[in-house]
């Protein structure tokens, strides 16, 4: 008889490494945190029987009990201000605001005392609050479901603002953002929540990095591509069409957006002399603008052309039969490539 073969520990083992879509990274990411820190705990309109809208908290109501995964009335001044109370009583809340026009009711709330309190208190009080924001544009939806409102709270001193692009991102930034001491917005770009084209291995076990910074995806030598949640992937698009033309466009995934990582943009502008911003965001006083301010600051002698931009239109969004016009698709993000390579 042939012996039995030997398993070593490796096959035993389960492993660390899945392939996940950006919804089930956050999904899994959400309960990795509840299931560290029993202070962890999230609410907001149908986040618990449901498992929200976009079902990112399936599940989690069934294994943690009612007290843990809170379904809340349709107010988001009420979530917010309750989360603030949770967090001076020690709690991390965790709220989702089902879509990004929603959260102004509740804007005074997190300008007011959300922002202030740690600073207020001289470091007495934290807040350990992430209010998470489906944002973007892409799903045919109605007026209030597809909006970009970052620039709004990258502007207020005391929070922390981020956006995560792709399946490990989510697992490990939303993660990230909960253990965080300071009040962290955490943008979930939800038409690519269930895009199985970004479906990716996340490796469960060791981080990605910290959570305020950016990284380059994707080296190049003749313009700089910088973007942030939905965009991240058409500047990746963009550079592989470009690739076909044999233009070389390197890649940066912003991430954090309050506070700015530029380093990484300094430096790469530094070596291809051009930069293109990318957002689904209104172009006017916004994130884009900053990032264009900033690098004219600071690689002002590196730069071939100026500083170039291909955003969302400084319009209320559109109708959804008009949002393909309205978002920087590929093709506005070539062009805008070509007009600084031929400037």
């Amino acid at each position: 008889m042939m012996a039995a073969p030997v398993k070593s520990r490796a096959d035993e083992a389960p492993s660390s490494v899945q392939t996940l879509t950006i919804g089930k990274a956050l999904n899994l990411g959400l309960r990795a945190a509840m299931e560290a820190d029993p202070k962890v705990l999230i609410m907001g309109e149908d986040v618990g029987k449901l498992g929200g809208v976009f079902r990112i908290t399936d599940g989690l109501q069934k294994d943690f009990g009612e007290q843990r995964v809170l379904d809340t009335p349709l107010a988001e001044s009420g979530i917010i201000g309750t989360a603030v109370g949770l967090a001076v009583r020690g709690f991390r809340p965790v709220c989702e605001i089902q879509f990004e026009g929603f959260i102004f009711p509740g804007f005074d709330q997190i300008s007011s005392q959300l922002a202030k309190l740690h600073y207020r208190t001289q470091g007495r009080v934290k807040m350990p609050v992430v209010i998470r924001v489906p944002f973007g544009g892409g799903i045919g939806a109605v007026e209030h479901h597809s909006e970009s409102p970052e620039s709004f709270f990258a502007h207020i001193p005391g929070l922390k603002v981020v956006s995560c692009s792709n399946p490990a991102d989510a697992y490990w930034m939303i993660q990230q953002a909960i253990a965080s001491d300071d009040p962290v917005l955490f943008f979930e770009p939800k038409r690519l929540y269930h895009n199985g084209q970004l479906k990716s291995e996340v490796d469960t076990v060791h981080p990605v990095g910290p959570l305020f910074a950016s990284r380059v995806l994707r080296h190049g030598t003749d313009a700089t591509l910088v973007g942030y949640g939905p965009s991240v992937k058409v500047c990746l698009d963009a550079a592989t069409a470009a690739a076909e033309e044999g233009k070389s466009l390197e890649v940066i995934d912003l991430r954090t957006i309050s506070p700015l990582d530029l380093g990484p943009v300094f430096e790469s502008v530094r070596r291809t002399g051009r930069l293109i911003a990318v957002s689904e965001a209104s172009g006017e006083s916004s994130v884009t603008s900053e990032i264009a301010a900033r690098v004219q600051q600071e690689c002002f002698y590196s730069l071939e052309a100026p500083v170039l931009r291909a955003t969302g239109f400084d319009t209320p969004y559109p109708p959804s039969k008009l949002e393909e016009h309205f978002l920087p698709d590929l093709d506005r993000v070539l062009h805008t490539v070509d007009r600084s390579l031929g400037w």
